[in-house]
């Protein structure tokens, strides 16, 4: 088995970019305990937010064990409470919420390259719209490096169509990676690089879920399935496993999934699937050999280390360093790649621990271009009385080694800087799942060494060589980017390897409702001094563009210029891709520069196509000023601009009888009800506005944990009914209804092109005011006909639509474009 690159990095990752961690005694003390643990669990379901967080770390902490969590996709398919990022964007926000997830309840963090492409109701689907055999071998891979002892299922395989079909999916596949993972004629290939792999055990991870609600869960006979007690209290540190579940859970910002930390009991209970009985139902390895005799020359490192546990000295953990070096050369004698590789990290990180030990590389900037050069800033310092030497700092990717031969005395820090320089092969940085396009259900990726890795793989870092007791170790560490904030102090970033020019077309989204001619403006951002070039705008021959190229010439290194282009559309309806490329000196940069930047993740740089959509669309629009009362956030607003319409953004302390007089319609943003407390007392004066011959618009709203039930002036329920194909046939129930004929001319045409999903969280039941405007439904399943109701109340009238118009419209969906008009029309 050949031991590569990104399987050591896999195993070495340390997450985020916040300061190294510099545990107390008692943390320390804990980590020797995980030292002398060789067991592994594994949990797999399918999204962010699928795993259970109380048995996550009741496995990591209470049993020490290495955990990990596979989520199948990385949740591009959800949305997004916290911003207006959707699909890869928010795909990576949920991405680093799980590796802050993970650093809390001690887990580790893997993906497959399936792609959330949004709800599925039956695995069927799923499994067709996902490369079934790529997500397969993605979960065999990650199984064979892992290497888990145990496996535990969030969700039941034996349940299609009763849960999400990613869900039953990730169950389903599971089994079938059991057996495969330890076949060596299945992706033979693998085999360079891992070893088969089986499992001892797969378990279901029951919950009231799957019961129908927690009172029947609590009636239900559990005596079949393992009870395990997880509501431990760690007294080292405090708290109880559930109130880091709960902390690990709140992660979920995105989601909005927020949790209360609990006390006392808590039990969790799995159904065995595959493997043996347990006799001992409070343990998952019974029969599982967890100590370092699992392994040939392990037994005497185990005692060596059981030792060390002993004789732990809260007061003084440096007094153990000694011993950990000489447990550190054993470890490295083994000829078990996978635990050595595992455990070295582990006493590493320990000695340094122990030994006070800080070593850190920073850049004086936060980004570089290839081939250019920069200081890179190292500290080192020693705060015990062991002694130490500072040999040497290699420079990674550049292969610069640095001799040193420094001693470290106790508490004096030593500092300096290096001249590095970026290989100008050095990779953009950037989520690698996203470097190439891929498809509706699964991402590209064809480096099988990245394949699982959770986050943006960092090529450039130091590796220290300290002489401790006669051992060189190497300890490596990412070159990071910090600074002091007045407000927030020492503030780190990751280093990002950027182009040279970025740009970026203005208006993700053009309209042109004419044959008028419209300007299109491109911002033009710098990646190093003395920035010069040109840079055009590509589009369809039938499309005209002028002037052809435009010349720039910035001086700084993140300066920006915005230039403007004239832009023609066709004669007849189009839509078109519009694309941004600079060129200098012969080179062309065609890449968008993304910053995600949110105080709970660490700050992220996403490198996509400078693209953007130009609609030539057969629209009329009837009334101009409109008033939008914003939800959890979307780009609907931004939309209607483009539109033609006027849009004021209302927010709930500004909407009075007096303030909406003069608006045509108010078109309420999505899930609204679900998070804008503030409408609960403003209901009436909506409904008044209608009343007096207003248009109230109101966009989706989830089932749960509605503000008021009242969202409406007649009864409506909401439901989960939803149509997921989205260019599922629809069938108008009146072709004479206003909706489908003003004024805009409605046809089924116009529910072509839609992406991700018709619609969502439909009504089931509405009072006998409410007119269903059509019908549609996915394959095989009744039709659904609450998608679009309408409803006179006193002089106006009152719409609610589950068509996932927030979607569809900052996609520049021609269809949804003249059907919102016509919504906004309705009744004038």
């Amino acid at each position: 088995m050949k031991k590569t690159l990104s399987y050591l990095i896999l195993l070495s990752f340390t997450f985020g970019f916040a300061q190294q961690q510099k545990p107390t005694s008692a943390e320390i003390y804990n980590k020797l305990e995980k030292l002398n643990f060789l067991g592994t669990a594994l949990y797999i379901a399918a999204h962010p937010d699928d795993e259970n967080t109380r048995l996550i770390s009741y496995l990591a902490n209470d049993v020490k064990a290495q955990t990990g969590y596979l989520s199948l996709t990385r949740g591009d398919g959800g949305q997004n409470l916290i911003g207006l990022e959707l699909r890869e964007l928010l795909g990576v926000i949920r991405t680093q919420e799980l590796i802050e997830a993970r650093k809390i309840d001690g887990g580790q963090q893997f993906f497959s390259r399936a792609n959330d492409f949004g709800f599925s109701k039956v695995p069927n689907e799923t499994l067709q719209i996902w490369d079934k055999e790529k997500v397969l071998q993605d979960m065999v891979w990650v199984i064979r490096k892992f290497q888990p002892d145990i496996i535990i299922n969030r969700f039941d395989h034996r349940s299609p169509g009763t849960t999400h079909g990613h869900h039953t999916s990730s169950a389903m596949l599971t089994q079938e990676a059991y057996a495969l993972a330890a076949d060596a004629n299945y992706e033979p290939n693998q085999l360079k690089y891992a070893k088969t792999w089986q499992p001892k055990r797969v378990m279901f991870n029951v919950s009231w879920w799957f019961f129908g609600g927690k009172d029947k869960f609590e009636k239900a006979d559990k005596s079949r399935y393992i009870n395990l007690q997880t509501g431990v209290y760690y007294p080292t540190r405090g708290i109880s496993n559930q109130e880091i579940a709960a902390l690990s859970r709140s992660k979920h910002k995105s989601q909005g999934f927020g949790s209360t930390g609990e006390r006392g009991d808590d039990m969790e209970y799995l159904e065995l699937i595959k493997g043996d009985n347990l006799k001992d139902k409070q343990n998952l390895f019974e029969g599982i050999d967890t100590s370092w005799n699992r392994i040939a020359g392990g037994k005497a490192i185990g005692d060596a280390i059981a030792v060390i546990i002993k004789n732990f000295d809260f007061k003084n953990p440096s007094a153990s360093v000694a011993a950990l070096v000489k447990v550190y050369a054993e470890i490295g004698k083994l000829q078990d790649e996978h635990w050595k590789v595992i455990k070295q990290k582990e006493i590493k990180d320990i000695i340094a621990s122990c030994s006070g030990l800080y070593l850190e590389a920073a850049a004086e900037n936060q980004s570089a271009t290839p081939g250019s050069s920069l200081k890179i800033r190292w500290e080192a310092i020693n705060r015990s009385n062991v002694v130490m030497k500072l040999k040497s700092i290699t420079l990674t990717p550049e292969s610069k080694t640095i001799q040193q031969d420094t001693v470290l005395g106790n508490n004096i820090d030593i500092t300096s800087s290096i001249d590095a320089v970026i290989p100008k092969t050095a990779a953009y940085t950037s989520p690698y799942w996203l470097k190439e396009k891929g498809d509706t259900g699964m991402y590209k990726v064809d480096d099988l060494q990245k394949i699982g890795f959770p986050d943006i793989i960092r090529e450039i870092s130091a590796a220290f060589t300290v002489e401790i007791n006669g051992m060189a170790i190497p300890f490596e560490r990412t070159v990071i980017y910090k600074y002091n904030d007045p407000v927030a102090g020492e503030v780190y970033q990751p280093l990002d390897i950027i182009p040279a020019v970025t740009t970026r077309i203005l208006n993700k989204v053009q309209l042109f409702k004419d044959n008028r001619k419209q300007t299109a403006s491109v911002k033009i951002k710098a990646g190093k001094d003395n920035c010069k070039g040109s840079v055009k705008l590509e589009l369809p021959s039938d499309w005209k563009v002028s002037p052809a190229t435009i010349p720039f010439d910035l001086a700084r290194k993140g300066s920006e210029i915005i230039v403007t282009f004239e832009i023609t559309p066709p004669e007849n309806p189009s839509e078109a891709t519009a694309k941004s490329i600079a060129t200098i000196d012969g080179e062309n940069f065609d890449r968008e520069q993304i910053i995600i930047n949110y105080p709970h993740i660490a700050t992220q740089q996403v490198l996509m196509p400078s693209i953007a959509k130009f609609t030539k669309a057969d629209l009329k629009i009837t009334g101009h000023n409109l008033a939008y009362i914003m939800g959890a956030g979307d780009s609907v607003p931004e939309s209607l601009k483009q539109m033609g319409y006027s849009v004021t953004l209302l927010s709930p302390d500004a909407i009075t009888n007096e303030s909406l007089t003069g608006y045509d319609a108010v078109v309420v943003g999505i899930r609204a009800y679900n998070t804008v407390e503030a409408l609960v007392f403003k209901q009436q004066i909506l409904f008044d506005y209608v009343a007096n011959g207003g248009t109230m618009v109101v966009q989706y709203n989830t089932t749960g944990d509605l503000v008021t039930r009242d969202i409406a002036p007649y009864s409506l329920r909401i439901s989960r009914d939803r149509v997921t194909e989205e260019n599922a046939e629809v069938t108008f129930l009146d072709a004479k209804n206003p909706i489908l004929n003003y004024p805009n001319k409605i046809t089924d045409k116009d529910f072509k092109g839609w992406v991700q999903e018709q619609g969502l969280y439909y009504p089931d039941e509405w009072a006998k005011e409410f007119t269903p405007v059509f019908k549609s439904a996915d394959k095989g399943e009744s039709d659904k006909k609450g998608g679009l109701l309408v409803a006179k109340y006193g002089k106006g009238y009152y719409v609610y639509t589950g068509l996932s118009f927030f979607r569809e419209l900052p996609e520049g969906v021609s269809g949804a474009y003249r059907l919102m008009a016509n919504i906004i029309a309705v009744g004038k």
